[in-house]
């Protein structure tokens, strides 16, 4: 990487200055703050994030309240969001500055790096944003931006590629204002130098430094390394009845959703009979079974195909927890795998 011109700083940040979008972590940057929505945007929309992080910061405001919270209540406040070992981490890490810095976040990026679910990009935002220290922050969004100001078809996936950006950005970091830096080439590749060959070069503030705008490669950067195809699971989800509870069960303690909350489901796409027969063999004391509507769902490597049932029991089985719908709502973490079928209950909440 060597194109990218130390006049793009200048640039930029007069364009930051001149506006940039509204977002609650801006308006009061302290390093709590700017730790939680990094964590919430990491493989997450920012729109997604906004209403998660004002109730996240209503319910747990600071390190110590997270820190002192039990799983039920910030696995709920982060239901819907995915990828939990992100809250899982949050807490642990809020636990060890709690017990290491006075429950403080530390100044220093080498201490924040140490932390638990913090990587190079979250510790430099946290350092250069709330604590003013010039490191860069890389992520999706800067790696883009970089391969096409300097015209670089090296794949954004390479390692050798990011360790080669952060140290260029490292070089450029303003003393004064590495935070609003670092923003500023967020909030380009967020709202300008958009991925999926549709970038508005039109609006760029540095387009007369990018090398690919001007050589017309600005719309095939940047490259990425072809992605492994998602493996496909068909799955039967049951949604459980009994009286007017609702079955869920804990998920295991390894895997994909470890430890979450899930409505039960049976491997493969089973037939209403083989769906009852497969339940009677289990105990099940079947007394109406009905056809929900399919439903798919995405992870990073794996796809759920989901038929799905309603059932209603005779009896709890053992192995289960039966909740109320409105207990279901308000005190547990469903993930959002699960909400096509929940739609029967919905109203009872």
């Amino acid at each position: 990487m060597s194109g990218v011109s130390p006049a793009i700083v200048p640039a930029l940040l007069d364009w930051y200055d001149q506006g940039h979008r509204d977002l609650p972590w801006r308006a009061q940057p302290t390093p709590y703050r700017v730790w939680v929505s990094e964590i919430m945007l990491q493989q997450t929309r920012v729109e997604a994030v906004r209403g998660y992080f004002d109730r996240w910061m209503q319910a747990l405001p600071d390190i110590r309240a997270l820190a002192a919270a039990n799983e039920a209540t910030y696995m709920k406040l982060w239901e819907g969001l995915g990828y939990y070992s992100r809250v899982r981490n949050l807490h642990r890490a809020a636990t060890e500055v709690c017990e290491k810095y006075g429950g403080e976040l530390p100044a220093d990026y080498a201490k924040l790096l140490a932390l638990p679910g913090v990587g190079e990009y979250t510790a430099g935002a946290v350092a250069s944003i709330a604590f003013g220290i010039p490191v860069p922050a890389v992520d999706g969004n800067v790696l883009r931006v970089a391969a096409r100001l300097d015209n670089d078809y090296t794949p954004i996936t390479d390692a050798g590629y990011k360790k080669r950006t952060r140290e260029h950005f490292a070089a450029l970091m303003p003393a004064d204002r590495p935070g609003d830096l670092n923003q500023a080439l967020m909030e380009l590749g967020a709202t300008v130098c958009l991925p999926n060959g549709a970038p508005l070069c039109g609006d760029c503030p540095v387009q007369h430094l990018c090398l690919a705008y001007h050589r017309g490669n600005a719309s095939t950067l940047p490259v990425r390394a072809a992605k492994k195809a998602r493996r496909i699971e068909n799955r039967t989800v049951l949604l459980v009845r009994c009286g007017a509870m609702v079955g869920i069960r804990r998920r295991p303690a390894r895997g994909l959703l470890a430890g979450l909350w899930e409505l039960p489901s049976l491997d493969g796409h089973l037939s209403p009979d083989e769906t009852r027969t497969a339940l009677t063999a289990q105990g099940w004391q079947v007394q109406k079974l009905l056809s929900l509507c399919p439903a798919k769902h995405i992870f990073t490597h794996v796809e759920w195909h989901m038929n799905g049932y309603y059932i209603e029991l005779a009896d709890q089985p053992a192995g289960m927890t039966f909740v109320t719908p409105a207990g279901l709502r308000a005190e547990y973490a469903l993930p959002s795998a699960f909400r096509a079928f929940l739609s029967v209950i919905e109203e009872e909440t």
